[in-house]
């Protein structure tokens, strides 16, 4: 395993089809979209999230997937929030951009946006509601691929998209230059170390319970939305366990599953919960857009009450 993390593509140092072990990082953020109080698009309040988030240890951040309300911001504002991250991040982290769509010919046309944006990468989930095929589900990877000269994270979440994308589809994907990475939310770990084991894909950790057991076999890292609340604790499970202290790394680990249970498996979306305690901490988030609705006093409360615990544990 190599340590210390990738330096992210730049016009110096372009992505090539030999993917680095960890090609965006290895502690990335899953980042809200902030919106300014009557729900439009807050760029001063992403330039400034994205800051914090990069200063407390993030490598990378991945804009617009789930956590970023992609399904209800359009195409010019997910352009926008790209260059306003890449020009408060500049060189000292990866800027991924979430450009899945149900449309292989939009996802396709956000993949070359998002590249004209500034974006390091895209992040693509897999076509959700019309469910393709394995060979449909293929081809539409390798279209938005062949689209853009950016670096590939495919997005395998099935709980939410109705299609998984199976190991072995994911092996033929792996021979294509420009995929390079899985964001892995299949709760599939025998798959994953399929894929592991016969390919150079880099997998990252997409649900926080997985962080440190799929790093401990060869994944590159995660893509977190508890990280925008505690980025540092996060980063801290996989630096001790670069160290060589596994238990430090266990014990850490265990540390962050009271708000992680409570921020994404409390029966709200974790864009709900992270922008509840994020508002409530003063820091950049703003309302959700619907059909989502706000997080209520009581579930904020107890968000802030497990955030609190943490951050007071010695060396948090």
């Amino acid at each position: 395993m190599t340590t210390g993390p990738t330096a992210p593509a730049t016009p110096e140092t372009p992505a090539t089809s030999a993917a680095p072990a960890a090609p965006f990082g290895r502690a990335l953020c899953a980042m809200i979209t902030p919106f300014t109080d009557t729900g439009a698009l807050d760029l001063d309040g992403a330039r400034r999230l994205a800051d914090r988030l990069v200063s407390a240890g993030c490598d990378g951040l991945v804009l617009s997937g789930t956590t970023g309300e992609s399904p209800t911001t359009s195409d010019a504002e997910k352009a926008e929030l790209v260059a306003a991250v890449r020009e408060a991040v500049g060189d000292r982290a990866s800027v991924v951009a979430g450009v899945g769509t149900f449309d292989t010919r939009h996802t396709v046309g956000l993949a070359r946006a998002a590249e004209k944006a500034g974006a390091d990468g895209v992040l693509v989930v897999s076509p959700y509601y019309s469910r393709p095929p394995q060979d449909a589900l293929e081809a539409h990877f390798r279209e938005v691929a062949d689209a853009s000269g950016l670096p590939v994270m495919l997005y395998d979440i099935p709980g939410r998209t109705g299609t998984r994308i199976e190991p072995d589809t994911m092996l033929r994907l792996a021979e294509h230059p420009r995929i390079v990475a899985v964001k892995d939310c299949s709760y599939d770990f025998l798959g994953a170390q399929k894929v592991l084991g016969r390919s150079e894909l880099a997998y990252y950790a997409g649900c926080e319970e997985h962080n440190l057991a799929l790093y401990a076999v060869g994944g590159a890292g995660y893509v977190s939305t508890v990280a925008n609340v505690v980025p540092a604790q996060l980063r801290a499970v996989l630096d001790a366990f670069e160290a060589g202290d596994t238990a430090e790394a266990a014990a850490r680990q265990q540390q962050l599953m009271d708000l992680v249970e409570l921020m994404m498996a409390s029966g709200l979306p974790g864009t709900v919960t992270a922008k509840g305690l994020l508002g409530d901490l003063g820091l950049p988030a703003g309302p959700v857009r619907a059909p989502l609705r706000p997080a209520d006093r009581g579930t904020v409360d107890g968000l802030r009450a497990a955030y609190e615990r943490l951050v007071a544990r010695p060396g948090s």
